[in-house]
C-alpha cells in the first residue's frame, strides 16, 4: 500500500530512526535514508534534496558498483532540482541520466523513456524548445 501526506513523512522518519545506528552500509539503512527522501519531496523538497544528495554520496562511495541505483538516486536529486528552481543544474544531470540509461538498457526501455521525458520536460521549463522537441521525436520512435 502507498501512504502520502503527514503518513508518508511520519512513516519515512520512522524508519529513519529505527536503522540510523546501523552501520553506513547496512541496506536497511540506506533504504530507510531514500524513503525519507521521498516523504519529504511532495512537501519539503530542500529538505529531500539534502537527503537525496547524502544518498548518492553513500552509494558512491559505498557501493560505486551498483550503477542502476546510483543512476535512480541521481533521476530522485535531479528532480529535486527542479523542484526548488535549479532548473539548469537539473538539465545537466538529467542529460547525464539520460545518456547512461540509453547506453545500458537501449533506447526502448521504460527506464530510457522515462528519463527521457523528465529531460523533455526540464527543456521546456528552460525554453529549450528545439531540443526539447528533437529529444520528444526521438522518444516516441522506439515506443
Amino acid at each position: 500500500q502507498g501512504f502520502h501526506g503527514v503518513v508518508e513523512l511520519a512513516l519515512g522518519w520512522a524508519a529513519w530512526k529505527t536503522y540510523l545506528g546501523r552501520p553506513e552500509a547496512d541496506m536497511y539503512r540506506s533504504t530507510a535514508l531514500v524513503c525519507l527522501g521521498k516523504a519529504f519531496r511532495p512537501s519539503q523538497p530542500e529538505e529531500a534534496l539534502q537527503v537525496f544528495e547524502t544518498y548518492l554520496a553513500l552509494f558512491r562511495r559505498r557501493w560505486p558498483q551498483a550503477k542502476e541505483v546510483i543512476t535512480m538516486a541521481q533521476s530522485d536529486l535531479a528532480c529535486c532540482l527542479n523542484e526548488v528552481g535549479r532548473h539548469d543544474e537539473a538539465v545537466v544531470l538529467m542529460r547525464r541520466i539520460y545518456a547512461r540509461r540509453v547506453a545500458m538498457h537501449g533506447a526502448a526501455h521504460e527506464d530510457t523513456i522515462s528519463s527521457g521525458l523528465n529531460l523533455s520536460s526540464s527543456l521546456f521549463t528552460l525554453e529549450l524548445w528545439s531540443e526539447a522537441k528533437t529529444l520528444t521525436r526521438d522518444q516516441l520512435l522506439p515506443a
